[in-house]
Order: structure tokens, then sequence, then C-alpha cells
């Protein structure tokens, strides 16, 4: 009896370490191949990919193109021209231009900003034209008082001033959709349906709007069938998640996946730029997690 449970006690000792050989050697080989998966992922090329500049400012624009160019970024978006020959050195867009705009506050809704506004979009426009990009920003600006009519009019009389110039470049005037209730109090184009309208009344191809989700989701919400019902408007397209405007990670409330393949679906062939503010140490891998979420 003696030896029978001393026999007992052997084998679950041997299967005890053989269990936990096993369990190391399948640990180490999935960490192995988590890595490699890593650090060799291959976008599928249904979305183009972008990172906007200003959330990695800690980089220079140097180390953020090395950066985008090893993650199979096609660009990077808020770079104006000073930037430019550093994005064509690493073959990189600037997926969204900008330096034409005064402020987000202050905009086309308002006619006593449209002259320097037609001045700096006029002289900008051929830049963004000669330099091979296509999309350029804009802002509605605040209301200050103004009600949703008058400030499309005002919108509408300043745009068409200066939509020949981009329609000859071949150049879109991108004007941004921004939340209102947590961010950018007071902002006019705070709604899909606005800048919508504001889309149609001007009737051309080179005004469309740049669709955040992440802001859209805290104004609006009903984000893919937003998405669905108004693709024909969008340009262009920013993500963070939701609330906090930080990783698109398990923390935040959107299903990124479902929102590309809603985007995908549509047909679109514009750029797609992850928008969060990193919250983890590593900065680069949160940018590499977000593209790979997005890669549908």
């Amino acid at each position: 009896m003696a030896f029978v449970n001393k026999r007992r006690t052997a084998l679950k000792g041997i299967l005890a370490g053989t269990a936990a050989l096993s369990a190391t050697g399948s640990l180490a080989c999935f960490a192995a191949t988590e890595k490699e998966a890593e650090t060799k992922y291959a976008l599928k090329g249904n979305i183009n990919h972008s990172v906007c500049r200003w959330c990695f400012n800690d980089l220079s624009v140097e180390e953020l193109c090395k950066v985008a160019k090893e993650m199979g970024l096609k660009g990077i978006d808020l770079v104006g021209p000073k930037d430019w020959p550093t994005l064509q050195k690493y073959g990189l867009v600037s997926t969204m231009c900008n330096g034409a705009e005064i402020s987000l506050t202050e905009g086309w809704n308002t006619p006593q900003y449209h002259a320097t506004l037609l001045k700096n979009y006029s002289d900008m426009i051929p830049l963004v034209a000669k330099a091979g990009y296509q999309n350029l920003i804009c802002f509605s600006g605040n209301r200050k008082g103004m009600d949703d009519e008058t400030g499309l009019k005002n919108s509408v009389e300043g745009l068409k001033k200066l939509l020949p110039l981009a329609e000859k470049h071949k150049v879109v005037l991108v004007m941004e959709l921004l939340n209102s209730k947590v961010n950018h109090p007071d902002y006019q184009c705070d709604r899909t349906a606005w800048g919508a309208e504001l889309a149609k009344r001007l009737g051309s191809e080179n005004f469309k709007l740049l669709y955040d989700i992440y802001h859209m989701q805290v104004d609006e919400g009903n984000v893919i069938q937003t998405i669905r019902d108004n693709h024909q408007y969008i340009a262009h397209y920013h993500t963070a998640g939701v609330p906090g405007r930080h990783e698109l990670d398990d923390t935040q409330e959107l299903n990124y996946p479902a929102i590309m393949r809603a985007i995908k679906a549509t047909g679109f062939k514009g750029y797609v730029a992850q928008e969060f503010i990193p919250q983890a140490k590593d900065k680069l891998q949160s940018l590499r997690q977000a593209v790979q979420i997005c890669d549908v």
C-alpha cells in the first residue's frame, strides 16, 4: 500500500512537471507568435490609414514619418507646407493639409472673417495641388448666438467664392465635424445634418465633411447609420476612443471594427486617421494596435 501511494505521488509529480513544461512551452510559443504578429502584421489594404501629427508631438516629424512608414500608413494628417518635404522623403502623403484656417472658432459662418479666409485659402489651394495633395481642412467657427440657418447662409456665401479655385486645382475643402458638448463649446458644425445640408447647398464635389467618429459619438451617436446615410458628403474620417479621446481599446464604448466595415461597405477610398491621445506608456504600440483594430 505504501508503494502504491508512493507511485501515485511520483506519477502526480511527473504529470505536474510535464504539464508545467508544456504550459511554459505553450506560453513561450504564444508570446513569440504574438511578438511576431506584432512586428510582421500586414495591412489588408481595404482602409487607407493615417495618423494625426498633433497627437504625437513628442516625436519630430521625421521620427513620426519613420514610424508611419514602418506601420504601413499612407500618410500624416494636419501637416502644413513646411513639413511636406519630410513626408515626401518617406513616400507619405499629407492626408489632410492645414495652415489656411484662422482658428476653430473663427470660421466660414461669420462674414467678418471671409476676406481673411479667402486670402488664406486662395494662397494655400495652389500649394496643396502643386504638392500633389487633395484635402484641405476648414472650420465653421463658433455660433456666437447665430442660428443654424444664418450660419448656413453665411458659410455658403463665403465658400461659393472659393470653390471655383478649389475645383480648378482639384482640391477638396473639408469641414470638420466637432462636438460642442465636451471639447468645443459653441462650435456650429457639430451635427452631421448641418454639415450635410451645407454640402447640399454648395453642390460641389470639392466641398466635403471630415467625419470625426469620436466627436460625433459624443454629440449625436448612431454612428454607423449616420455614415451610411451621409457617406456621399464625407471625404475623411478621424478616430478616438469614447469617452476620453484615448486608445481604441476595451475601456471605450465604440465598436471600431464594425464602424470600419460600415465605412468600407460605402466604397470609401479616402483616409482614416487616428486622432486619439495616447495614455499608455508605449504610445507607438497604442498606435499600432489602433491601426490593426481599424484594419478590416
